[in-house]
């Protein structure tokens, strides 16, 4: 899961929470950036993404079948860390279907394409996205999926608003996030965001929930739609 190990959140309060730290005084867009910076994923530490157990537990499968991705597909894997995701869509929509692969470190990119290569798929393409944009094509998705990546959005409600304006009429918009109760892994509970504040945010980016899936052991799925 996208979490930081305890040393990275301690160091984060030091240097930032104090009464010099950078949130005194800043833009409020200044200090969410900041709080967001904080939050990413540092991309030396991606093995713990690579858990041998993580197949049995994240389901990829039965959450590709709940966005009804199938052969042919075109698809974005937003937030795509290490591309542990990226490669079982590139696997499930097949020669025919196209992969864009979105990160706003340039770190994780070059670690996609690494693994890309490695497992030999060519229908993958790398979007180096921003903050609020992730630069994807309009009306050209049929799924967009992001996994264990939304606590770390700092304009959530402007990233969905692109998001959904890069859907075709029928696309759909999986969020995969850890419940507030804990248990299996994930972000500290001090950063996971509660799939109704998900909800909330996706209606004041225009979109409305067309399932909230329940199969997933230690997480919510949802399921947005235009």
């Amino acid at each position: 899961m996208r979490g930081t190990r305890l040393a990275l959140i301690v160091l984060a309060v030091i240097c930032g929470g104090g009464p010099s730290g950078p949130h005194l005084g800043a833009e409020p867009a200044i200090a969410a950036q900041q709080d967001r910076d904080r939050r990413l994923f540092p991309p030396e530490e991606l093995g713990v993404l690579e858990g041998a157990d993580r197949d049995a537990w994240q389901k990829p499968d039965l959450i590709m079948d709940a966005l009804r991705i199938g052969e042919g597909s075109v698809v974005a894997d937003v937030g795509a860390g290490g591309g542990w995701f990226t490669v079982r869509l590139a696997r499930r929509v097949g020669p025919n279907g196209k992969v864009y692969a979105e990160d706003i470190q340039p770190e994780m990119l070059a670690a996609i394409r690494r693994r890309v290569l490695r497992e030999g798929f060519n229908n993958v393409l790398y979007v180096h996205g921003k903050t609020a944009d992730p630069g994807l094509p309009a009306s050209a998705l049929d799924a967009v999926l992001i996994v264990d990546a939304y606590h770390e959005i700092a304009n959530p409600v402007n990233l969905l608003q692109h998001l959904g304006a890069s859907l075709k009429p029928a696309g759909r918009i999986g969020i995969v996030g850890s419940t507030l109760e804990g248990g299996g892994p994930g972000p500290p509970l001090n950063q996971r965001v509660d799939a109704q504040k998900v909800i909330d945010e996706a209606s004041h980016a225009g979109l409305r929930l067309v399932s909230r899936e329940t199969f997933l052991d230690f997480q919510y799925l949802l399921i947005l739609g235009r």
